[in-house]
């Protein structure tokens, strides 16, 4: 993926070098896991303890972000990613006569306390519809990476992507009547309008990279396969069955690998967000 020399959006707060950084207690990779198959790329922050609306970042993430050569590569790809989507949104919602609002996102070590409460990275990144911001520890990357087999700066973009899509819904309405839906029905009816939900986000990310690939001509050969890896790799299916050995099916909240691939593909062949209604499709 050639991004470098691309805008940068002036969006991106890093708030890194928090204090008491690194996983909760028992992190690692078993806990990543099991945080992402219920948490991981959602739009549903309801998990986050201590939910508090209107929270605002504690003193201890105020502290000094890292300056090393790595880590200010990284927030010049997140930059430059998220403001691609600036782009591509903004059009989108002018073609249909509105105006898009840019999303922030805020990166973070550790842990880090949104207007949805606070998180730790175990929960890998996540949006927060209270204050509109997508939030990354960039850690998880490696996590993608190494522990996840899904490689690649493509596979890292989908994920921005895929959050920016979750601020989508919001500005559209979609995460609103899914969270009422899902109050007045059970267990079982949530889950299914929370995989309906995901698998619209995932749809989003596809138009995304359409769009971009149309005015940036960035991707490189392999790089729409890492996307599709991490898709695959990120299914409910693909989770449980790595974290616990087996599947349960009632219980997925994402999607199947082969589910978040097949949205993924239809928003990047079609580049048409209308084409992302996950909610009336039979797939």
């Amino acid at each position: 993926m050639r991004w470098q020399g691309g805008r940068q959006s002036s969006n991106v707060n890093d708030r890194r070098g928090m204090g008491g950084g690194g996983m909760a207690a028992g992190g690692g990779l078993g806990a990543v896991v099991l945080g992402l198959v219920y948490f991981l790329l959602t739009g549903d922050s309801s998990g986050l303890q201590n939910a508090a609306p209107g929270a605002q970042p504690s003193a201890e993430s105020q502290a000094g972000a890292p300056t090393d050569a790595a880590s200010d590569s990284m927030k010049a790809f997140v930059s430059t990613v998220l403001a691609s989507t600036e782009d591509v949104w903004t059009e989108i919602f002018r073609q249909q006569g509105e105006a898009y609002q840019q999303p922030q996102l805020d990166l973070f070590t550790g842990r880090v306390q949104s207007a949805c409460g606070q998180a730790t990275a175990a929960v890998g990144p996540f949006y927060c519809p209270g204050d509109r911001k997508v939030y990354i520890d960039l850690d998880f990357y490696d996590q993608l990476r190494k522990d996840l087999g899904a490689p690649g700066d493509f596979a890292q973009a989908y994920v921005i992507a895929h959050e920016v899509g979750h601020h989508v819904q919001t500005l559209t309405g979609v995460s609103q009547q899914v969270n009422a839906a899902s109050r007045r029905g059970g267990e079982a009816e949530a889950n299914r309008l929370s995989v309906m939900q995901e698998l619209q986000a995932d749809c989003y990310a596809g138009v995304w990279a359409n769009h971009s690939q149309q005015q940036h001509k960035w991707l490189e050969q392999g790089d729409v396969e890492e996307a599709l890896n991490a898709a695959t790799q990120i299914g409910d299916d693909a989770l449980q069955k790595r974290s616990q050995g087996y599947v349960v099916p009632e219980s997925f909240t994402h999607g199947t690998s082969a589910q978040r691939v097949q949205w993924f593909r239809t928003g990047f062949e079609s580049g048409k967000a209308e084409n992302c209604n996950t909610f009336e499709s039979r797939i």
